[in-house]
């Protein structure tokens, strides 16, 4: 019995010395926390998606779903054969007057519309987990560097998870960020890492913040969930409507399908762009991660002309190919008349110009 106990005592004493280490963050608490209980989504102690949302589809069990991810036979296209295709542009050189999306792999991207710069969801370490012994960056992806960030008018983050939300990325832009944008809750991590709480823009779905040259962003719900700890939901998770006098972007965050997307079309729409998450989906979980054809029809749902599909190219956090998310969803994109945009990471696109064809890079 006293042996039981012993290893019980280690076992929690393990979990509060790692858990502890910056990486994790923080958890909401004083007046941050007593905003998320006046929140209408927030209930039972944690943030609430629209409609309900199971961890796992019908007809799967997490045993059988982890055992599958741990044991099962792995594709052999998991992970690329070759270094991913990548450019290594000079953000920091970029003219002011030019209006531009850049993807740095995964969900990471730039953006520079009417002179205002905005980085989302910036992962630049080479891990996309807590830990530098899992979940390594494709060979190739990883080619942009917290040094290659220029100043940046505001950064701006969809929710809490790893792959999104990067510990030491934003440790090292600290000093070149104006402005964070992100969802309640998420401020708590920001502040133990050094961020000072007049730079946060802390907000949920429905808050609308005007930001410079006339700029306006609009949170807006993503069926998701969140946490970095064992805890889950105790921040949110959102998705954004950025608005200028001349385009409107959405900007799509983790989500499975849902309404919301119909939803935000019809009360924002249509839209210039869409940049939507697609990859590293799988049926058991496609409540909160959107296969292709959900990707698809997410864009006709909210009326966009062209679609950027991001979440993928970096990192394997699914069982599919590597390669194989980027290939469906321009199959079917083509299927259903959308227009999907593919460029390399590194790749600029030019917000201004029509018609944009991008090669199918990621194809052997």
């Amino acid at each position: 019995m006293i042996y039981l106990i012993v290893i019980t005592a280690i076992v929690i004493a393990l979990y509060f010395i790692i858990t502890s280490q910056q990486v994790f963050g923080a958890e909401p608490k004083g007046k941050r926390l007593e905003r998320m209980h006046r929140s209408e989504h927030y209930k039972n102690n944690q943030f609430q998606n629209l409609s309900f949302t199971p961890s796992l589809a019908e007809g799967y069990s997490m045993p059988k779903v982890m055992y599958d991810f741990l044991f099962g036979k792995k594709d052999p296209l998991l992970k690329p054969s070759h270094d991913v295709p990548a450019i290594h542009t000079d953000l920091k050189n970029i003219p002011k007057n030019e209006d531009v999306f850049i993807w740095l792999g995964h969900s990471s991207y730039f953006i520079q519309i009417d002179g205002v710069s905005f980085l989302i969801d910036p992962v630049l370490s080479s891990y996309g987990s807590p830990f530098k012994f899992f979940n390594k960056a494709f060979a190739g992806s990883d080619l942009f560097k917290p040094d290659d960030i220029p100043n940046i008018d505001y950064l701006v983050i969809t929710h809490d998870h790893y792959d999104h939300l990067d510990y030491p990325t934003i440790k090292g832009i600290r000093s070149k960020v104006e402005k964070v944008i992100l969802p309640l809750g998420v401020g708590a991590h920001f502040e133990r890492w050094g961020y000072n709480e007049n730079q946060l823009l802390e907000e949920e779905w429905g808050a609308v913040l005007d930001l410079k040259n006339n700029i306006k962003i609009t949170f807006t719900p993503a069926r998701h969930f969140s946490g970095r700890k064992f805890h889950r939901n105790n921040t949110l998770w959102t998705s954004y409507v950025l608005e200028t006098s001349a385009k409107k972007i959405f900007l799509g965050g983790d989500s499975g399908y849902d309404t919301h997307f119909k939803m935000i079309g019809e009360k924002y729409g249509p839209f210039d762009y869409a940049i939507l998450e697609n990859g590293q989906y799988n049926a058991a979980w496609k409540y909160i991660h959107a296969l292709p054809e959900d990707v698809i029809q997410a864009s006709i749902d909210i009326t966009a002309k062209n679609i950027i599909p991001v979440h993928s190219g970096k990192f394997a956090l699914a069982l599919h190919p590597w390669n194989e998310p980027l290939q469906k969803v321009t199959t079917l994109g083509k299927e259903k008349n959308q227009h999907i945009l593919t460029p390399k990471i590194g790749e600029v696109l030019d917000l201004n110009k029509e018609n944009q064809e991008f090669m199918a890079w990621w194809q052997d």
